[in-house]
């Protein structure tokens, strides 16, 4: 039980991130660089415990890693301001899952079972239909109330590449997880001044940028306790029960931060969300 407890944590801290990202409010820049602070700061930490065994291939990889995750991450912290939490965390936990599955088959020809595969195609219609119904939108609303789906789902698939890519590298370069948390993070800080500097008064160490560091922390202890889960529960159970951070977002979205939905779109986000996850679960069985 306290396995399956542990593997809850990183579904339950990234499903608050947004959450509280948004709360505390801000522009795009302010939450990103509150996050990669955060994480940097919480890295810190980790680097008392576990020494890297550096290496240049470590840091390059690492660096990479840090700068497609602020690019994928501001696109992520974008959307939210476009479609909500609530609207875009299905669509951007749903490609993403769609991605790295086609890159673990293309490419590390994981899928070497007929079962592998029934379940691993099922898994990516599942998913493709929740998606579609995450992202309905009744055309008979006010304007006022319309958001501009085309734009957010835009922006969560440029996205999702980063985020794919941010999850590959470390397993092309055959990088240790736990070796990777500080040189990451730094990354992480470098790509976020980077990409926030071509943002409009991006405000990069506004006072804002500040107080969203607590959602570095929450990323941050996700990250490790996902870690901690693969190696306890296993990659397919970790994998599983991590991808549930996104019913903590997307029911958090609608209930704490009081995202406006008519009652058919409520209707076509919670059926989106269940195969999404049904779709993520199918996909942890592949593993």
């Amino acid at each position: 039980m306290s396995s399956i407890l542990l593997g809850l944590v990183p579904a339950l801290m990234w499903g608050l991130q947004p959450l509280v990202m948004q709360k505390i409010g801000g522009k795009a820049t302010n939450q990103q660089m509150g996050m990669a602070m955060g994480t940097l700061l919480f890295s810190l930490g980790v680097l008392f415990f576990h020494q890297p065994a550096w290496s240049l291939n470590l840091i390059v990889a690492s660096l990479a890693c840090g700068l497609v995750w602020s690019f994928g991450q501001i696109n992520q912290i974008k959307s939210f301001h476009i479609i909500g939490v609530s609207r875009a965390m299905p669509i951007s936990t749903g490609t993403q899952l769609i991605g790295t599955s086609l890159v673990g088959v293309l490419y590390f020809q994981e899928w070497t079972k007929s079962m592998q595969f029934i379940l691993g195609i099922s898994a990516l219609i599942l998913i493709i239909l929740g998606v579609t119904f995450t992202a309905f939108q009744e055309k008979n609303q006010q304007a006022s109330q319309r958001v501009d789906m085309k734009k957010g789902v835009l922006i969560l698939v440029i996205s999702s590449i980063a985020f794919v890519l941010y999850a590959v590298i470390p397993r092309v370069a055959g990088i240790n997880g736990w070796d990777a948390v500080f040189p990451q993070a730094i990354g992480m800080l470098l790509g976020s001044i980077l990409f926030c500097s071509f943002e409009k008064q991006p405000d990069i160490f506004g006072q804002k940028s500040f107080y969203n560091i607590i959602t570095g922390f929450f990323f941050a202890i996700a990250n490790i306790t996902m870690m901690l889960s693969n190696e306890t529960n296993g990659v397919a159970l970790g994998f599983t029960l991590s991808q549930m951070n996104v019913i903590v977002s997307t029911l958090g979205g609608m209930l704490i931060l009081h995202e406006v939905k008519t009652s058919k779109e409520i209707k076509y986000t919670l059926g989106g969300l269940i195969l999404v996850v049904a779709g993520g679960i199918l996909i942890g069985m592949t593993k």
